[in-house]
């Protein structure tokens, strides 16, 4: 049978002749907003401030190439051959070393390497959701791990956020109102450190009390924090985990820290939680690359490469400054935006009435890029918002970018207040004031 177009048997042209054969959870299998503004993106001519891509421009290629060349001369029968299931025993040793920055002490026998943290969040909830179950998620939350959640048939719930985080009030009503429709939570899902999309962090104070809330309603956490070691401060926050074990998985990456194509994540478990996980994860992949892992343990071995996230964060701070001071400038001062204290992101809320998706077609033609608010949301809510990224322009095209941007919402104001609120104005957001990240 041809995958091409065809005719069903009501004589109807169907576009993929197998979609009768496919397995119901496909329906929620969808490609993701950001995703699709790739191709767009990444024209030259076009100032990005979508895409969450790290600056790896400052990464030392020459050390980097040293050292995979000494791994390949010298373990390259290793390195190419197949692998633990649950990942090289040196990297989990320097992995509880890189947590323990964020007052985590584990066990390497607890950790569980991943094709990044992408595959974690699809692991963790492959062992534990059913179709229907709960996963409680910050509103906005990480569009991919929305996406796994869609893929497995999970309800996802959306709390508030505000500037501080996480609103406790708000995840212990929505754990009240779950459990009295008799629907079952597996877990909440967050990440508290300079979040992706809002780029706020959990206040520590609230750390405790949502700790507090889970821990009584027997609600485990899912922490996802790529971002913990790229604070603009000092000394990186204790994570989570690092004030519970029982009750927290926890989830990091070296695609922020060190580079993003060697695809190297991880999973910090419970002891029968990380059995679980080493299963499906050897019928996931078999096991996790083996040369990918080498590299990673390889570098941090032989490079500096706490000095060299120093840099990163220097040169990321540079960047949010840049945008932070472009938006002071030109934005309406009816917008409204969060100013980061780390990772990637500033999520900007348009003036009222204005539509980020609807607008994004006129934002593309004016040669800059975002992405809509929607993307971040499981309930077609956020079209007010955008998120924008700055960690991948200079400062010069951060600037531009962001003047681009300015003109194409001057311009929609402009139509606004000449035609009056029209069904593109329309929008759907969450109106309380803890949503308000600004």
């Amino acid at each position: 049978m041809s995958s091409e177009i065809s005719r069903s048997g009501s004589g109807r042209t169907r576009l993929d002749s197998y979609v009768d054969r496919y397995a119901a959870r496909t329906n929620g299998m969808t490609a993701s907003e950001i995703r699709a503004l790739f191709s767009v993106a990444s024209r030259p001519e076009v100032v990005s401030l979508a895409g969450g891509m790290p600056n790896i421009s400052g990464l030392p290629l020459d050390v980097v190439g040293r050292a995979i060349h000494d791994l390949v001369q010298r373990n390259g029968t290793v390195a190419m051959q197949y692998g633990s299931g649950q990942g090289d025993p040196t990297l989990r040793e320097q992995i509880c070393d890189v947590m323990r920055l964020e007052g985590i002490e584990a066990h390497p026998d607890d950790v569980v390497v991943t094709v990044g943290s992408q595959q974690a969040v699809d692991l963790v909830t492959r062992i534990f959701c059913d179709p229907g179950d709960v996963v409680i998620c910050e509103a906005p939350s990480y569009v991919g791990a929305l996406g796994v959640f869609r893929a497995y048939e999970c309800d996802v719930v959306h709390v508030a956020m505000d500037a501080d985080g996480l609103v406790p009030a708000a995840l212990r009503d929505a754990i009240a109102t779950c459990r009295a429709q008799g629907r079952r939570i597996k877990f909440l899902y967050t990440i508290p450190n300079y979040h992706n999309p809002a780029g706020v962090t959990l206040t520590a104070e609230r750390r405790t009390e949502i700790l507090e809330i889970c821990r009584e309603a027997d609600v485990l956490v899912l922490e996802d924090n790529p971002y913990g070691l790229l604070g603009f401060d000092d000394q990186p926050i204790p994570a989570l985990r690092a004030d519970e074990a029982d009750g927290v998985i926890y989830l990091g990456s070296f695609s922020k820290t060190f580079a993003p194509g060697f695809r190297v994540g991880w999973v910090l478990a419970p002891h029968a939680v990380r059995e679980k996980l080493v299963l499906a994860q050897e019928s996931a992949t078999l096991c996790p690359p083996a040369f990918s892992q080498l590299a990673v343990s390889t570098y941090l071995t032989s490079h500096d490469w706490l000095g060299q996230i120093k840099q990163f964060r220097e040169m990321y701070r540079e960047r949010r400054d840049a945008m932070v001071e472009a938006l002071d400038d030109l934005m309406p001062a009816t917008a409204r935006w969060n100013v980061p204290n780390g990772g990637f992101y500033v999520w900007l809320t348009l003036p009222e009435g204005l539509d980020a998706k609807a607008m994004l077609p006129r934002a593309v033609t004016a040669r800059v890029a975002y992405v809509p608010g929607t993307a971040f949301f499981a309930d077609g809510f956020g079209a007010q918002s955008m998120r924008l990224s700055y960690c991948y322009p200079t400062p010069e095209r951060i600037r531009e970018g962001v003047r681009r941007l300015t003109g194409v919402i001057d311009d929609e104001l402009e139509l606004r207040e000449t035609f009056g609120a029209t069904a593109r104005g329309v929008h759907r957001g969450y109106e309380s004031p803890n949503s308000d990240l600004s």
